[in-house]
This record gives C-alpha cells, sequence and structure tokens, in this order.
C-alpha cells in the first residue's frame, strides 16, 4: 500500500493543473441514477502518477487515488487521441521560450532536430556477485546491453 505522502508528492500543482483544465473535454453526463463522473483532477493526477512512476494501469488502487486503473487509462487514451497532451506540451514549451527570452518564430529554445537513445539493462544481482559461473563458459559478467 502507497503511503498517503507519496501519492500527494505525485499530485498536480493547482498552477500546472489550472493550465490543463483548458485543454480537457467537458465532462460525459451519464444517465440518470447512474455513477456521477470521477472528477477530472483525480483523474489527472492518476495519470500523472502512473507516467510518472512508470506503475502499471492495474497497479492503481482506487481507494488511494479515487479512481481506477481501467478509468485512469480509458481517459488517458481519449486525452491522448483529442490531443491534451500534446498541446500541454507544447503550450510548455512554449512557456520556457517566453521565460528564456527566446523569440518563438525565430527559433526554439530547444533544438529538437538532434537525439540521441543509449541505456543499458542489468540484472539485478540480487544480494550476490556480478558474476555468474556458468560450465559452459566459465565465470562471465551476467550483464545484458542494449546499444
Amino acid at each position: 500500500m502507497v503511503s498517503e505522502s507519496r501519492v500527494q508528492k505525485f499530485r498536480l500543482s493547482d498552477e500546472l493543473w489550472e493550465r490543463l483544465v483548458p485543454l480537457l473535454p467537458p465532462p460525459r453526463i451519464g444517465a440518470a441514477g447512474g455513477r456521477p463522473p470521477i472528477p477530472a483532477r483525480v483523474v489527472a493526477d492518476a495519470i500523472f502518477l502512473l507516467l510518472r512512476t512508470g506503475s502499471q494501469w492495474k497497479a492503481l488502487e482506487t481507494a488511494q487515488h479515487g479512481c481506477s486503473g481501467t478509468t485512469a487509462h480509458r481517459h488517458f487514451q481519449e486525452w491522448r487521441r483529442l490531443g491534451v497532451f500534446e498541446e500541454f506540451w507544447r503550450r510548455g514549451l512554449r512557456e520556457y521560450d517566453e521565460v528564456a527570452g527566446i523569440d518563438y518564430d525565430e527559433v526554439a529554445g530547444i533544438d529538437w532536430s538532434w537525439q540521441s537513445v543509449d541505456g543499458a539493462m542489468t540484472k539485478a544481482p540480487l544480494g550476490g556477485a556480478l558474476r555468474v559461473r556458468t560450465r559452459r563458459t566459465g565465470e562471465r559478467l551476467a550483464r545484458s546491453v542494449l546499444c
């Protein structure tokens, strides 16, 4: 179970929430007598929690976060399809350019024309050494490298 302080740590700030609200679609009104819609703020907090931690959608605990992983994923897919996250990102970049004093029409503050990706996957040591002994190869380093 995740502690309440950890959950609070991953909530969107009021400032970011105010910037996200205008980009969100209006809430759907269900049939009379149905469940009331989950507030968009609760859903957004759950989505950004999962995006920041890399957790699985189904690992989201409804009791602690106010919405299920299924609900969060459904809203995420809808908002992604509507371009909410892309516009949120674009506005953030534009604001960065303004703060940095860069004329947005001339050149962007972040040069996206060249990027590089590098990574490595290393097996967990499980409390032991990173070397393993095999019959065929003798002792070797227990590591996989992704290039």
